[in-house]
């Protein structure tokens, strides 16, 4: 992808609340572009087009009182039915990969960018690993992502077990191919940003 004057791509594995977004954000502080697919679906959700045929496969009752997509209301839905998950996912995803593919492009024609950074929750799901000249996996201890998942109010326990369950076990994540780099992400801030800034000068200098 780099050789032929293409922007070096990384991409971002890890468990829910592992910190890929923080890497991203790093990233992006030192001369990259993130493509935040989470982002670009709350977007889309909000599109009349989405809406009517997300509530047309899944019902009302993923509707808030206004008429939109509650988004915690969706995600009660399709985490405790896989076959509703594989249908929001067949809805959702062919359009997030579309944008991400114009952005990629977009990001391409821009100098200054110094790499292009996919923080995909699904990237191993959705194959798109292949795409990567580089693969980061945060590796965070759960105990943490689960104490981050309760600061934030976001779910249970529980809800994340069933969330991961949805996913490519992390182990697999980790093995997926060699090209895998290893942030830890169980210390302090500051220990996280020199990995980054390390990595970064590795892929750039490289790529």
């Amino acid at each position: 992808m780099s050789n032929d004057g293409k922007k070096p791509i990384i991409g971002i594995l890890g468990g829910i609340s592992s910190g890929k977004s923080t890497v991203a954000a790093e990233f992006a502080k030192l001369g990259c572009k993130t493509i935040d697919a989470d982002k670009i679906a709350h977007e889309l959700l909000d599109t009349p087009a989405v809406r009517g045929k997300i509530v047309a496969s899944l019902g009302q009752a993923v509707l808030d009182s206004t008429g939109k997509i509650d988004h915690k209301k969706l995600a009660d839905v399709v985490f405790t039915n896989g076959d509703k998950l594989s249908s929001l996912n067949s809805i959702v995803h062919p359009l997030v990969l579309a944008r991400a593919e114009q952005l990629i492009e977009q990001y391409n024609r821009q100098p200054l960018v110094k790499a292009i950074v996919l923080d995909m929750p699904l990237l191993v799901e959705v194959g798109w690993v292949r795409r990567c000249d580089r693969l980061i996996f945060v590796d965070c201890e759960r105990q943490l992502r689960m104490d981050r998942v309760k600061k934030m109010g976001i779910f249970d326990e529980n809800q994340l077990k069933i969330r991961e369950n949805f996913q490519i076990s992390l182990d697999k994540k980790v093995d997926i191919t060699d090209n895998v780099i290893v942030i830890d992400n169980n210390s302090d801030f500051s220990a996280l940003v020199r990995q980054v800034v390390d990595i970064f000068s590795c892929v750039t200098d490289n790529g």
